[in-house]
């Protein structure tokens, strides 16, 4: 058919987002979660552990800091103690990870018309990641309530009370119904914003450094750029969004009740001030801050890669056509 006439005709343009999925970004976005979460899970047991420690639920282990944490439970409970929870977190970290990837590329390419050199605007991308941060979230906020719940079994009592990842899904969904495997999506639709903001900066600094450069910005960078881009974007997002976690982590928790997230905040505050919204900063920058950086140097690597691969491929099949 001719492209001219087909143009000529004024036939509407169909509203076609999944012409631009691109599986290479899922497995890219997978790949990146799950080398970065078996590296430092134990720092994001400690995190969850201080998260909840309220000062006033006597099953909640107290530690005096980082690193008395690290040797108490590794003396307590071994090496497999730093260890509880790695399957959910490993399963949530490359599922949410990769569809994040996937969904934001997909919105973004299809605002920019399929042009992947058209800069967006901080706007446009902060939008493009706070609707992949909902859809993703709807996926996967079961697994997070597992994994928080297993890591949170820090004696032998408790260790019996979930078996595993599939039997933690079943014991909640049975005691608490649909309710109990979304504790705390409320606040994790506010972290919604968390992503938003992390990815608007991370992509506002590729895209003027490859601007300052005079290149497309979708030029791949090297390493160290990509690391310095995902510390910095991951320092402001999280110094911005810190509080919601916090009351995440406590809605999501077994051991202690609270009648909503309204209420959660309420005590949080009345019981340990605003302190107390930033209980386990220093372990969660301890360790997201590297974890995005090896996440986000592993998706650009392998998806540059895998997308290089494909255009390779459609390349030779187009010239064999010929």
């Amino acid at each position: 058919m001719n492209p001219i006439k087909a143009q000529s005709t004024g036939s509407p343009k169909k509203f076609n987002v999944f012409a631009h999925v691109k599986y290479e970004h899922l497995v890219a976005g997978v790949s990146g979660g799950v080398v970065s979460t078996l590296i430092l899970h134990p720092l994001d047991l400690i995190k969850i552990r201080f998260a909840v420690n309220d000062g006033r639920t006597a099953t909640v282990p107290q530690y005096r800091g980082l690193s008395s944490a690290f040797t108490t439970i590794f003396r307590q409970e071994g090496f497999r103690g730093l260890y509880k929870g790695v399957t959910p977190n490993v399963w949530g970290s490359g599922s949410s990870w990769g569809l994040y990837f996937m969904f934001y590329n997909t919105i973004k390419t299809f605002i920019q018309g399929g042009n992947t050199t058209m800069p967006l605007g901080p706007t446009m991308n902060m939008l493009a990641a706070a609707e992949s941060g909902i859809l993703t979230l709807l996926l996967t906020n079961p697994i997070w309530v597992v994994k928080t719940r297993l890591c949170l079994q820090c004696d032998a009592a408790s260790s019996a009370e979930y078996r595993g990842m599939i039997h933690a899904l079943g014991q909640i969904y049975k005691e608490e119904g649909i309710r109990g495997l979304y504790r705390g999506f409320v606040p994790g639709m506010l972290g919604v914003s968390h992503g938003a903001i992390q990815f608007m900066t991370y992509e506002e600094l590729k895209n003027a450094y490859n601007e300052y450069r005079k290149l497309p910005i979708d030029t791949k960078l090297a390493t160290t750029e990509y690391l310095a881009f995902a510390a910095v974007s991951k320092l402001i997002a999280a110094a911005a969004t810190y509080p919601y976690q916090v009351v995440r982590a406590r809605l999501q928790d077994h051991h202690h009740r609270y009648n909503g997230t309204w209420d959660c905040i309420k005590q949080t505050w009345r019981f340990e001030g605003y302190r107390g919204f930033y209980k386990g900063l220093k372990a969660s920058l301890t360790r997201v801050v590297p974890a995005c950086m090896v996440t986000f140097l592993v998706y650009e690597n392998v998806s540059h890669f895998l997308l290089a691969r494909r255009k390779r491929i459609e390349t030779k099949e187009d010239a064999s056509d010929v």
